[in-house]
């Protein structure tokens, strides 16, 4: 299993940038696809980025493309999602997830953290 815990969340005003960091702790992170979600009140959970276990492939939600960007530091066990550009639409709650098998564009995760809050103010 792996732990993760999400941070870098805040208020930003529109156009602004935000990075959040997802920390893993458990067993070897190198092994694991990692993924960013987010949720917007009222609205389905949605995948927004993912990485590949070694970095080398990338997904992007096709509203994000451009502006966010997807990293990994396997040595440090942590994922990162740069978010710049960042508009109202972009306000939810974003989650790290991770999963043991490949499919960067499949949502079907297995483990996650808690959330961090994102607000974008216009």
């Amino acid at each position: 299993q792996v732990q993760l815990v999400e941070s870098g969340g805040g208020l930003v005003q529109g156009g602004g940038s935000l990075r959040l960091s997802c920390a893993a702790a458990g067993n070897t992170f190198s092994g694991y696809t990692m993924g960013w979600f987010r949720q917007a009140p009222g609205k389905e959970r949605e995948l927004v980025s993912a990485i590949s276990r070694q970095g080398y492939l990338t997904y992007y939600e096709d509203s994000v493309k451009g502006r966010f960007t997807i990293s990994r530091d396997n040595a440090k066990n942590t994922v990162y999602l740069q978010m710049n550009s960042l508009k109202p639409e972009d306000t939810a709650v974003y989650y790290c997830a991770g999963k043991t098998t490949s499919g960067i564009a499949s949502d079907s995760y297995e483990y996650w953290g808690r959330g961090t809050q994102v607000t974008v103010s216009s």
